[in-house]
């Protein structure tokens, strides 16, 4: 994004209405022409075909996924002859009440806020780019920079049931075992890590150069 002054004031204009590209891989500016990029040899695009309507789709799968994830077992702990199932939410009130609270607070912010505040945050830049928003752009796309980060760590409650089915395998008294929940669960994270990928951020500075028109 450029300004230029002049009597009207300053006008914005994105790298698009001039002719550049930015590789997607190694971040350089080129012209759209080249087809290629000269740094790294990836294919230039000035956008991402149909990023807000895929975006949307995969968000949609994801709120989806999201159901069963948290209804259903994420983990079976067998002991003896009787067998425990825990969701993620039981999961963190178990260990609350083991006094590992850290633990809990890790898992929960992981497992429940983070996909929630993912979802939400990708639904509301999809929505921007489509009817507009009063936030700054650049502070949309410090969010989206922030979502596609964190996103990633949501996969830590995955970890932790595969951690503890290796470790915890004590002959034929305490046996745990992977519930339905953690293939939607990590259904869900390589969804929404996805969709994320999919988003094209330079739309936002798209409509804030057509305001400037």
């Amino acid at each position: 994004m450029e300004a230029f002054g002049g009597v009207g004031g300053m006008k914005r204009i994105t790298a698009m209405s001039r002719g550049l590209a930015s590789c997607h891989l190694c971040q350089k500016v080129a012209s759209s022409q080249l087809h290629h990029c000269p740094r790294c040899g990836t294919a230039l695009h000035l956008r991402k075909r149909d990023s807000i309507n895929r975006t949307l789709a995969l968000l949609l799968t994801a709120c989806v996924l999201y159901v069963p994830a948290n209804v259903y077992p994420i983990m079976i702990t067998d002991q003896l002859s009787s067998s425990l199932e825990s969701t993620i939410l039981g999961g963190v009130v178990l260990l609350i009440q083991m006094d590992s609270i850290p633990v809990a607070a890790i898992i929960f912010i992981a497992s429940v806020m983070v996909p929630i505040g993912k979802l939400l945050a990708l639904f509301y830049l999809c929505w921007t780019v489509k009817r507009g928003s009063s936030v700054s752009p650049r502070q949309r796309s410090v969010a989206y920079r922030v979502t596609e980060l964190i996103g990633k760590w949501s996969m830590i409650d995955v970890f932790v049931v595969s951690i503890l089915v290796a470790l915890v395998h004590i002959g034929k008294v305490l046996v745990i075992r992977p519930g339905i929940a953690s293939i939607a669960f990590a259904t869900l994270v390589i969804v929404t890590m996805i969709a994320a990928e999919g988003f094209d951020p330079r739309l936002i500075w798209d409509k804030e150069e057509e305001q400037y028109d």
